[in-house]
């Protein structure tokens, strides 16, 4: 266990974000997972995350409108969250086989980036939802960025790429809200209306 936390934290340090932006990262997506559980576990099981640089990436398919709203809301509530990417699918129709195949895709694009020694995929995140691709993460430029997108959409299966990655150097975006006004610190902490 003792080698396994090392080798996290050795990852973490290594990472655009840092240390201390992986712990931040980690205790919000913690407790994102919290309020998604204590809302309906459904939702937990069928929405993905994301989270880099205080910025979540919601994944997944769900089968209702309300579903994806509840979703995107209770992320808006862990404090200290700066923006909210809802691409989340609503879609009912997924089956084993369709998760399947988007896990193939995942792993495999992830051993091509890391093996790409023009590439530093410990930056990259991927998550695959019904061949679509979503990377988040940072480039160290845009040669890279473009290299990492071309993998992606060289692979069999993959219907689109979706890339959520910024420059290193650029300031990460600010913060958006579902209404596009700027950033409150916790825009749903008072009476959320969607």
């Amino acid at each position: 266990m003792a080698v396994g936390a090392g080798a996290t934290v050795a990852r973490a340090a290594s990472e655009e974000r840092g240390l201390s932006g992986y712990a931040s990262d980690a205790a919000l997506q913690a407790e994102i997972n919290r309020l998604w559980l204590s809302h309906d576990v459904d939702l937990y099981q069928r929405v993905d995350m994301t989270v880099r640089e205080q910025r979540v990436l919601l994944t997944g398919a769900v089968p209702d409108p309300q579903t994806r709203i509840d979703a995107v809301r209770l992320a808006w509530q862990a404090p200290g969250v700066r923006d909210v990417i809802n691409e989340i699918k609503i879609d009912d129709t997924s089956t084993l086989v369709d998760e399947t195949a988007d896990a193939a895709i995942a792993t495999k694009l992830e051993t091509r980036l890391m093996f790409d020694r023009s590439i530093r995929a410990i930056n990259y995140s991927v998550d695959v939802v019904n061949g679509t691709v979503y990377l988040m993460g940072v480039a160290q430029d845009q040669a890279e960025l473009d290299r990492a997108i071309a993998y992606a959409r060289d692979m069999r299966g993959v219907r689109e790429v979706v890339p959520h990655v910024r420059l290193k150097g650029e300031a990460p975006p600010p913060g958006t809200r579902p209404d596009g006004a700027e950033p409150a610190a916790n825009p749903y902490t008072a009476a959320p209306v969607l």
